[in-house]
């Protein structure tokens, strides 16, 4: 007789609320600490949000959960400690009260000490563990972000009871020591993706297989350039700077010997990565902006577009739905038309790559961001005199800079990999105009920000109550029939300033990051058109304009030159303290929660300076002390100028204000229309 599993499927309200008996999961001391950050604890709550409003009967599964029971009532956590701990935070930040069943860690008495006040509904303070306090902050912003009010008690219920974990218990006889040991082995994991080329391989022969291996074994390198691991003068000419083939037949054949992928034998035998320190040895690696499953996912969508019937609206970029949208795309097609599509897929992923590597930016493998040191890199390989290097994608310094800003200015503002749809419509372009002239690419970027900005975070249909893009809000502004459409923007009959006010309304906080990084590259754009390059005094006309547009004096042009998107531009921050405004106060938190009075603030930004008063943060922020990176939004360098301005007036005697009030409603509302001037550009 076939012995049992012990696998179960399990709610969130099975594991934390249910039980005849308390339960504790208690995590060892071997595991690490808490670590998930903003975008993986919003990520999560999206999905689930978005697998609920799909089909709210339909089970939401997110994972496994792998323990090993110590007694009646005690779980030893093996694996999915992480998610565990997710879950008791968006429980705790969707009110529930009392949680039956427990969450312990061994040896750290800090974290568990902090589950226990998050159950007992007390103040964490700056004793707490920092991670768990954060991620109970992240789960509360998400779930404001996200549900909208009439929306909790539904959501409530679907999360408790539809999201559901495939709990494994580890039986009795089973060596743990060798379990881990399983555990950690690469060669014995077998990953989604690795299953989908099992899936793949099956309608190759030997010869189509051996090459398409090749090709997959080599896109998978995510953080080198794909001509420095598939070196082949056939695909990429002579100089592998070019894409010079048009189909599958036209890649090299390689030795029939690889023969076919089974999930058995991936299983069995370790999955060895190529060697290429050879090739690599002469170039530094890069961070890629994506992993190779959401890689795939876009590659996918691509291949699939003219696909009659394929609903792209309904196609998830999330590697948690990689083997159910390549099964829904293999089910698509008559069983043979799959070989054909195999081979399709697997040129696209190769030219993808291609395209990926040399018209993409990325970004270096430091995660230490200097001042002065754009780290975001849009270059192209070539090989020449036995040597490998990048370049520069243009030739033009002015136009390589914009295109590296309006790349980084999408990818800072999608951070998450299931979110990057602004690269599904940049390899869209790319596959049909990738031998297209650098501006034509720089006029697409451009119009793909406009578009974004106009069709989707200035369009109240496509918003949510949060002003939150709705599910398919970028599809629908970008794709017609599948079809690009990055046309110009519709002006006729359209106000959009008085669009703007209407949606991001004084009074309201709910406004997208995306609006702010495009202010900050539509004020940087100014600067370029007008000023970039120019030797001009200050003192001179040309500086004295420009200055006027932005509302403010002259703070020299370095802030300009030296800008660029930094990933730690993550959060809001009202200039006027939000906590020394009310009612009884100075100023109303109607006017205070606006457009104008909201500056980009790094992660490194001294998050203890929020209730400062804004003399007290303009000295602190400019006292040279202060990471510039964390400041590094050109909206906050105009903001904080013109607090400058005012205190020096106020100082001369030119301004009648009492101290705190160098920055009042008046200079937000001033500087707010300063902002709309230049970002709607009609």
């Amino acid at each position: 007789m076939e012995k049992k599993l012990p696998l179960e499927e399990m709610s969130i309200s099975d594991i934390y609320l249910k039980s005849q008996d308390i339960m504790t999961y208690m995590i060892p001391v071997y595991q690490r600490n808490y670590a998930w950050e903003e975008d993986q604890i919003t990520a999560l709550i999206k999905d689930v949000y978005d697998s609920w409003q799909k089909n709210p009967s339909a089970p939401y599964y997110i994972g496994t959960l792998v323990t090993y029971k110590r007694n009646d009532s005690e779980y030893e956590v093996i694996d999915g400690q992480q998610r565990l701990t997710t879950i008791y935070l968006i429980i705790k930040a969707l009110g529930i009260k009392d949680v039956k069943n427990r969450l312990t860690y061994s040896a750290r008495s800090t974290s568990t000490s902090t589950i226990l006040r998050l159950n007992e509904n007390q103040e964490l303070g700056d004793e707490a563990d920092a991670g768990i306090r954060n991620g109970y902050c992240y789960a509360k912003k998400a779930l404001e972000a996200i549900v909208l009010s009439d929306e909790r008690k539904g959501f409530h219920e679907y999360f408790l009871q539809l999201v559901k974990l495939i709990h494994y218990d580890v039986p009795k006889d089973v060596n743990l020591n060798h379990y881990f040991e399983v555990m950690n082995s690469r060669g014995e994991q077998l990953e989604k993706h690795e299953i989908v080329k099992s899936m793949l391989s099956q309608y190759l022969n030997k010869q189509q297989l051996a090459t398409f291996c090749r090709v997959w074994e080599a896109c998978s390198e995510m953080n080198v350039y794909i001509q420095q691991v598939f070196p082949d003068k056939t695909v990429f000419g002579s100089n592998l700077q070019d894409f010079c083939i048009c189909d599958f037949e036209e890649i090299p054949q390689q030795d029939e010997t690889e023969g076919k992928e089974s999930i058995m034998n991936l299983l069995r035998n370790p999955v060895t990565k190529a060697d290429t320190s050879n090739i690599t040895a002469q170039n530094d690696k890069f961070q890629s902006i994506i992993d190779f499953p959401n890689f795939l996912l876009i590659v996918l969508k691509v291949t699939m577009m003219e696909t009659v019937g394929f609903d792209y609206k309904a196609f998830k970029l999330d590697d948690k739905e990689l083997l159910i949208e390549f099964k829904k795309a293999l089910d698509s097609k008559e069983s043979e038309q799959r070989q054909n599509f195999t081979r399709e897929f697997a040129f696209n992923l190769l030219k993808a790559r291609y395209l990926l590597d040399n018209n993409i930016i990325h970004h270096t493998l430091s995660d230490k961001e200097l001042s002065g040191d754009n780290p975001w890199k849009l270059q192209y390989y070539k090989f020449e005199n036995r040597k490998g290097y990048p370049v520069n994608l243009s030739t033009d310094d002015k136009e390589q800079e914009e295109m590296v800003h309006l790349l980084s200015m999408f990818e800072v503002a999608f951070t998450p990999k299931q979110r990057k749809n602004y690269l599904v419509y940049t390899m869209m372009y790319l596959f049909e105009n990738y031998k297209a002239s650098k501006d034509k690419y720089l006029g697409f970027l451009q119009r793909l920000a406009d578009r974004y900005f106009y069709h989707v975070y200035l369009n109240a249909d496509s918003l949510s109550e949060r002003n939150l893009p709705k599910p398919n809000a970028f599809d629908e502004a970008l794709l017609q029939n599948g079809v690009l459409n990055d046309k110009g923007i519709d002006w006729y009959g359209k106000d959009y300033k008085a669009v703007f006010v209407s949606i991001y309304q004084s009074g309201s906080a709910d406004i997208p990051l995306f609006v702010f990084n495009y202010t900050d590259y539509m004020i940087w754009k100014k600067y370029a058109d007008t000023l970039r390059g120019r030797t001009t005094k200050k003192g001179s006309k040309e500086r004295n304009e420009f200055f006027e547009i932005l509302g403010c004096s002259d703070f020299e042009l370095d802030p300009f030159n030296s800008f660029y998107f930094s990933r730690t531009r993550k959060s809001l921050e009202h200039y006027y303290p939000q906590a020394k405004a009310g009612a009884d106060k100075l100023l109303s938190e109607e006017e205070i929660n606006c457009f104008g009075n909201f500056a980009m603030i790094g992660a490194e930004a001294n998050s203890s300076g929020s209730n400062w008063d804004p003399k007290t943060k303009l000295d602190h922020y400019c006292d040279g002390k202060s990471n510039p990176i964390s400041v590094a939004s050109l909206k906050f360098q105009i903001m904080m100028q013109k607090c400058k301005d005012n205190d020096l007036a106020m100082l001369n005697g030119e301004l009648n204000r009492e101290h705190g009030m160098e920055w009042n409603a008046e200079d937000m509302k001033a500087h707010q229309q300063k902002m709309l001037d230049i970002i709607i550009k009609r």
